[in-house]
């Protein structure tokens, strides 16, 4: 019988970086809860740990099963999605530019705009859907084309082998992609020509809203390196606890994701026809710009969907009589989430940077859980009203 040399998305998820503990054979690799590491013989700390902020058991096996997932060589973790983001930033020098995607997650821009402009690094914000844009944004200390896609809340969707191709035409430009609503299982940037991959670990890849982190996974050795750097330089790390849970989220990754799917399909279709739904932002509909691109570089197309109500007051009344779904920030948990981007996740951009982005106060975003679609459904349906 031939012996099969690539493994399958589940078979990796459950085992990379999951074999069980060496020691005592434990299939749920453990919580190292230790700060420190007794060292026997000066300057040869036991198996290379000597601080928890630098290196972590449990820490470590979660960052070769990201990279795994990914199809990259390492990955590096942190405390939070944007401790990540921050991060990869803090491998530029003064005087740098990034060009960015203009109605990224919120957070994004106020990080870039509010914090790191001071630091001398300079960013501009264009539609990341439309490669000549982006091309004509690049200047001659271009250092990375930060790109999410699909987009944060309108759910827009960039050609990542057309940017990549754009990016690598001059050297010293990177592509860095935020993977965080697709996850590795239905989207895989590398494989498109992508230099790194963040994610928010909170979302999809934990899977249970109990644990927030982050990660960035590296093509490179060098990034690698400088990364681990940063670490242990900054110190925003992800705790043990915080790994193990996603350690234990990513085994159930590609059963959760099928099931967010074909949820999110279904409820995309059922608001596209309601008539009290002005429109609706899901790449799974034929009716997005960018369906068909969409279908080329994803296997799946998720759980995210954005709906225009039509004004504050209609949003709000759904938001107020929803009673499955709940309301809060976030996404990417079990349990159907649903939102409001103008006063939650997009508040820091301010009217006039709403208004930039696309966004309106009648706009709300769901994360459509994996609960009985028709209980969903018929929330939603008693909510419209």
């Amino acid at each position: 019988m031939a012996i099969r040399t690539k493994q399958g998305f589940s078979t990796i998820a459950i085992h990379a970086g999951q074999e069980p503990e060496p020691l005592t054979g434990a299939v749920s690799f453990p919580i190292f809860a230790t700060s420190t590491y007794v060292q026997e013989e000066l300057g040869k700390p036991r198996l290379g740990y000597e601080y928890s902020r630098v290196t972590n058991p449990t820490r470590d096996r979660l960052e070769q099963s990201l990279a795994a997932l990914e199809g990259g060589i390492a990955s590096r973790t942190f405390a939070s999605g944007m401790a990540a983001i921050n991060a990869i930033c803090t491998l530029l020098v003064k005087g740098d530019h990034v060009v960015c995607t203009h109605n990224v997650y919120g957070g994004v821009p106020r990080l870039f705009n509010q914090v790191l402009t001071n630091y001398g690094l300079e960013f501009t914000y264009v539609d990341t859907s439309d490669v000549r844009a982006v091309e004509k944004a690049i200047r001659r200390n271009t250092k990375i084309v930060y790109v999410e896609t699909p987009t944060n809340p309108l759910m827009t969707v960039s050609d990542l082998v057309a940017l990549a191709a754009l990016s690598h035409r001059r050297k010293g430009i990177e592509l860095v992609v935020d993977n965080t609503f697709m996850s590795p299982y239905f989207q895989q940037p590398i494989k498109f020509g992508a230099d790194m991959v963040v994610h928010s670990t909170t979302k999809f890849l934990n899977g249970h809203s109990d644990g927030i982190g982050g990660v960035v996974v590296c093509t490179r050795p060098d990034q690698a390196e400088r990364l681990g750097f940063i670490q242990k330089a900054a110190g925003a790390i992800l705790s043990p606890f915080e790994a193990w849970l996603i350690l234990r989220g990513v085994r159930t990754l590609a059963v959760r994701m099928e099931q967010h799917d074909k949820n999110g399909r279904a409820v995309a279709e059922f608001l596209h026809q309601h008539r009290r739904v002005k429109a609706v932002y899901y790449p799974g509909l034929p009716s997005h710009p960018q369906y068909e691109l969409a279908a080329r570089q994803m296997s799946g197309f998720g759980s995210m969907i954005t709906i225009e109500t039509g004004s504050l007051a209609k949003a709000k009344r759904l938001l107020e009589h929803v009673r499955v779904c709940s309301m809060g920030e976030s996404l990417g948990g079990v349990e159907t989430l649903i939102s409001h981007p103008a006063t939650m996740t997009h508040a820091a951009l301010g009217p006039k940077g709403r208004k930039a982005a696309g966004i309106t106060d009648g706009m709300v975003r769901l994360s459509v859980g994996i609960e009985n679609v028709e209980d969903i459904v018929a929330d939603l349906e008693q909510a419209l009203v």
